[in-house]
Parts: C-alpha cells; sequence; structure tokens
C-alpha cells in the first residue's frame, strides 16, 4: 500500500501500465492534471484485494483504479464493483465510455475512478488502447498486422485474444530505437493527442482534480 504522504493514487495491474500512463500524462498539450502516484500492484490478482486497503488509507483524497477487460468487461467491472461496495461506495451498474468517476463520499472518503481497458466497454488489454495512438497514416502499422497475421497458427506463441499485443510490439521494433510502449510516447512515436488519449487525461483530471471545481471570478 502507498504511503499516507500520497493523497491522490492510481493503482495499475503492471509496469507496462504505470509507464504509459505516466508519459501519456506527462506529454497531454495542457499539463495541468494534478500529481499523483502511479502503484503497480503486479497483476489484477493483487490489484482487486488491494482496492478496499487503499480506500480506506488514511489521508486518501482520491484513488483510480485501472484494469484490463480481456475477454469479459462485464465480469471485470464487477469484481472491482463489488469490491468498492465492501467498503461503502456504491459504483453504477456499469462502466461510462468516458471512464467512471464516483464522487468522495459525504463521510469524507476519497474520490475514486475506474477505467477500464481499452475503452470501457470492448474487451481487449493496455495494448489495444495504444493501438489507436499509433498515427493513421503510419506506413508501418499495415506491414505490421500483416506480418503477425501471417504467422501459421501452428507457429504462433500467443493466445489468439493476444493479436494486437504481437502487433503493437512488432511495430514498436522498428522504430528508430526499439522502445516500450511509454517510451515510443516520449518521443512521439505514439501520438499523446490522438483523441483515446485526451479522453482518458480528462479521466485522470476528473479522478485527480480539486474536490471542488473552479468558479470564474
Amino acid at each position: 500500500m502507498a504511503g499516507p504522504n500520497n493523497p491522490r493514487v492510481l493503482l495499475v495491474e503492471g509496469a507496462d501500465d504505470m509507464h504509459v500512463v505516466r508519459h501519456l500524462r506527462d506529454h497531454q498539450e495542457h499539463s495541468d492534471i494534478p500529481a499523483f502516484e502511479i502503484v503497480d500492484k503486479d497483476g489484477i490478482d493483487n490489484l482487486i484485494p488491494a482496492i478496499g486497503p487503499e480506500i480506506k488509507a488514511p489521508g486518501r483524497l482520491a484513488v483510480g483504479i485501472l484494469a484490463d477487460a480481456n475477454d469479459d468487461p462485464d465480469a471485470r467491472w464487477q469484481s472491482i464493483a463489488d469490491r468498492l461496495r465492501r467498503v461503502g461506495i456504491e459504483a453504477p451498474a456499469g462502466p461510462s465510455s468516458t471512464g467512471v468517476v464516483v464522487p468522495a463520499g459525504r463521510a469524507g472518503g476519497p474520490r475514486v475512478g475506474v477505467w477500464l481497458m481499452p475503452d470501457n466497454g470492448s474487451r481487449g488489454e493496455l495494448e489495444d488502447f495504444v493501438e489507436k495512438l499509433v498515427p493513421e497514416d503510419d506506413p508501418v502499422w499495415p506491414l505490421a498486422d500483416r506480418y503477425v497475421r501471417g504467422i501459421p497458427p501452428d507457429a504462433r506463441r500467443f493466445k489468439p485474444g493476444k493479436i494486437t499485443r504481437a502487433k503493437i510490439h512488432a511495430w514498436l521494433a522498428t522504430r528508430a530505437e526499439p522502445r516500450k510502449m511509454g517510451a515510443a510516447i516520449a518521443v512521439g512515436d505514439l501520438d499523446a493527442t490522438a483523441p483515446p488519449a485526451r479522453m482518458f487525461a480528462e479521466w485522470l483530471r476528473a479522478v485527480f482534480g480539486p474536490a471542488e471545481p473552479t468558479l470564474p471570478a
């Protein structure tokens, strides 16, 4: 669990999520997202049980939860919503396309946000989100797609649902200096201003922003 000196935390499944979020946050056109700590829980089996303790940690102002939908978005949502209910937070019946934000409770609990990769409704994972950040006119992406799909089924060492992951990493291998996904955002190979990235950044602002909106003078 993160310490009490970190009042705003985002819980993620792994190192790739942590790096992608950090670089997306740092490379927005208007970098006004409040500071928060990204906590790598090393897998969904550790993240889900950590939700309650992180929310109840002393001094918490906001807790974000980032998880892959994988093959069953409804089941993933229900597992997270159940943990929220256990600590007195009534989550909506399902995720919103723009990410869920539950306001802070009257008893002083933190604001809570949930984002299911890739888009809060579809099956998939982080790589399916990152795919949308590949520039539309990139000439190598169609070749990476053709390469991966051309691998004979009996020669594939990845699961059927992981084709996008294989394509992303094949594409990354063609960069001037092959990098991980987060670093590819930092150098501009992936577009941090693409619509999915901007929508995700808005969710981060909603989760970690001020407790009350600032009204115009």
